[in-house]
């Protein structure tokens, strides 16, 4: 059974990469615009794992994460941020309200592979070491 993976993102450039990136590594992909539009999906649905964009409009990353942990049966779901600018106050913030990881864009593929097998079997992993 694949993984699923909740994108949310309001660029349609990234929205199209993360899809066909995803699909390509063999993932069930959904793809929502804003984090309304996510929160809503999840009412009904439960992903994997979720890659979502700080930088919105209607409703931030932050926002929808801070949602999101908020929600019992999404507690443990691991979120990778993502965000077009690089400082540490930004990341230290999408720690502290529960994501587990931070990618910068434009991000390097390989990298967000590694993240999404890292928090899709976080015990397992670290077997080829």
């Amino acid at each position: 059974m694949k993984n699923t993976i909740l994108v949310i993102d309001d660029e349609p450039t990234i929205r199209m990469i993360l899809d066909r990136f995803l699909v390509s590594k063999n993932y069930e992909v959904v793809v929502k615009t804003d984090g309304n539009e996510a929160l809503e999906w999840l009412e009904g649905n439960l992903p994997d794992l979720v890659i979502c964009d700080i930088q919105m409009p209607l409703m931030d990353g932050y926002l929808f994460l801070e949602n999101f942990r908020q929600r019992g049966y999404t507690k443990h779901t691991p979120v990778i941020m993502l965000s077009s600018v690089e400082n540490s106050k930004e990341r230290v913030k999408c720690y502290r309200l529960g994501a587990q990881d931070f990618l910068c864009k434009p991000f390097n593929p390989e990298e967000l592979d590694a993240l999404i097998y890292k928090n899709l079997n976080p015990v397992h992993h670290s077997r080829k070491w």
